[in-house]
C-alpha cells in the first residue's frame, strides 16, 4: 500500500463512517488503517496495536439474491482496508430460517469473532445471539431487526418509514382503486414493515385505495410471473408496485410488457437493471435506494471497532438511506455500473458540478 493509496482509503473509510459512526470511531479507524498499512510495511506507528485477522460472518436469508451484490462488495471492501480475511457469507438461498439458524449456529460453534445477521424472524436467533453474546462474539444485525431481540445495533433502513413514504409518495397518484403490492416474504421482518407502511400512509392519504398484496416469493426467478398472473388477474388495478428488489424488477418488467408505462402508478425499491431501465424509460415512476454497500461495508467496520475497542466503542444504530430515484435523478444510476450498486465498475465515480441541496437537517443541534 503506498502512502497517497493509504491516505485515499482512510478518507474513503471516514465519509462512510461519519455517515452512521461517531469522532471516536473515526479517530480510531483512522489508526487503524494506519496500523494495516504500518504493518505491511513491516512496522508499526506509535502506541497503536496490530490487530489479528478476525473472523466475520454474515448470515443472509436470500444468499443468491442479486440485490446483496453490492453489500457483499461493501463487505469485502471493508475488511481489505483493515487488513482481516473476507466475511465468510452464508444463510439460506430461499428464505429458510431453520437453516440460517443453523448458520448462526456454525459460525457460534466455529468461535467466529463476529456475527451480522439479518433478522428476518422474531424468535429464531434470540438464544443464538445470547449465546454468541455469552461467549464473546459479538453480534449486530443488518437489512432486518427484530423486536425483542438483542444484536448490538441495526445497519439498515428504517422500514417501516420506507414503506411510509413510499405510501404518501403513492397517493400523489392513486387517490381511488386497486393496487397490486408485490411482497417476497410476507410476514418477513426485512419486508412486511414496508407493506405496513404503505397501508397505513394510505389510510391517512388516500383512503379510498384499497392493497392486494401479491406473494412473489423467495426466489427470484419466480417474481415476474407472480405479478404477471396478479395483473392478468385484474386488469383494471391503478397502479402496481413492489416491496422487495425483484419484485419491483418484476413490476417494470410487467408494466413495459403490456404497454402500461404513464397509465397507471408504478414503483417500488432497489436497483436491479431492469429497474432503473423501468425508472428510466418512464415504466417506474421511482424506485427508493437503500444503499446495500453500506450494510456490508458499516457492519464490518461496527465489529471491527467493537473488538478494537474491548467494546468501548459501541456500534451505533445507522439508517443507510432513503433516497427517492426518480426520471429527474437517475442518470448516474444507469450509465456509472458502480460496485456501489451492484455493477462492475470499480472506477472512482465523477463527482456532478454542484450537489442538490439535501432535505434541511432534523438533527439536534
Amino acid at each position: 500500500m503506498t502512502a497517497e493509496t493509504g491516505a485515499t482509503s482512510r478518507r474513503t473509510a471516514l465519509k462512510f463512517l461519519g455517515m452512521g459512526g461517531t469522532t471516536a470511531a473515526a479517530s480510531a479507524l483512522l489508526a487503524a488503517c494506519t496500523s494495516v498499512q504500518d504493518a505491511q510495511n513491516g512496522g508499526k506507528s506509535g502506541p497503536f496495536p496490530g490487530t489479528p485477522g478476525w473472523r466475520f460472518v454474515f448470515v443472509n436469508h436470500v444468499t443468491t439474491n442479486s440485490f446483496f451484490v453490492p453489500t457483499r462488495s461493501g463487505l469485502a471492501d471493508a475488511a481489505a482496508l483493515l487488513g482481516i480475511p473476507e466475511p465468510q457469507w452464508t444463510g439460506s438461498e430461499n428464505g429458510n430460517v431453520a437453516q440460517m439458524a443453523s448458520a448462526m449456529e456454525t459460525a457460534i460453534n466455529g468461535k467466529a469473532d463476529g456475527i451480522a445477521i439479518a433478522l428476518t424472524d422474531d424468535n429464531a436467533f434470540i438464544d443464538l445471539t445470547k449465546r454468541a453474546l455469552g461467549q464473546g462474539i459479538p453480534v449486530i444485525a443488518y437489512n432486518a431487526g427484530a423486536a425483542g431481540n438483542f444484536p448490538l445495533t441495526y445497519v439498515g433502513q428504517d422500514l417501516y418509514l420506507s414503506g411510509f413514504r413510499m405510501g404518501q409518495r403513492i397517493a400523489q397518484k392513486v387517490t381511488t382503486g386497486e393496487i397490486l403490492v408485490g411482497i417476497a416474504q410476507p410476514g418477513g421482518n426485512n419486508v412486511q414493515p414496508r407493506l405496513d407502511g404503505i397501508t397505513d400512509a394510505l389510510k391517512q392519504a388516500a383512503p379510498g385505495v384499497q392493497v392486494q398484496s401479491v406473494n412473489t416469493g423467495a426466489e427470484q426467478a419466480g417474481e415476474l410471473n407472480a405479478m404477471t398472473a396478479a395483473y392478468t388477474g385484474n386488469t383494471a388495478v391503478k397502479g402496481i408496485y413492489a416491496v422487495d428488489a425483484g419484485s419491483t424488477a418484476a413490476c417494470a418488467k410487467v408494466i413495459t410488457d403490456h404497454g402500461l408505462s404513464g397509465k397507471i402508478g408504478a414503483g417500488g425499491f432497489d436497483l436491479l437493471d431492469d429497474t432503473v431501465a423501468g425508472v428510466k424509460s418512464g415504466a417506474l415512476d421511482f424506485t427508493i435506494d437503500q444503499s446495500p454497500y453500506l450494510q456490508g461495508f458499516l457492519s464490518v467496520l461496527y465489529l471491527y471497532l467493537y473488538r478494537l475497542s474491548g467494546t468501548l466503542i459501541a456500534p451505533p444504530a445507522t439508517d443507510t438511506g432513503l433516497t427517492f430515484v426518480t426520471k429527474e435523478n437517475v442518470g448516474p444510476y444507469a450509465t456509472a455500473h458502480s460496485r456501489f450498486e451492484g455493477g462492475d465498475n470499480k472506477d472512482v465515480i465523477a463527482m456532478p458540478g454542484a450537489i442538490p441541496l439535501p432535505p434541511a437537517s432534523v438533527l439536534s443541534r
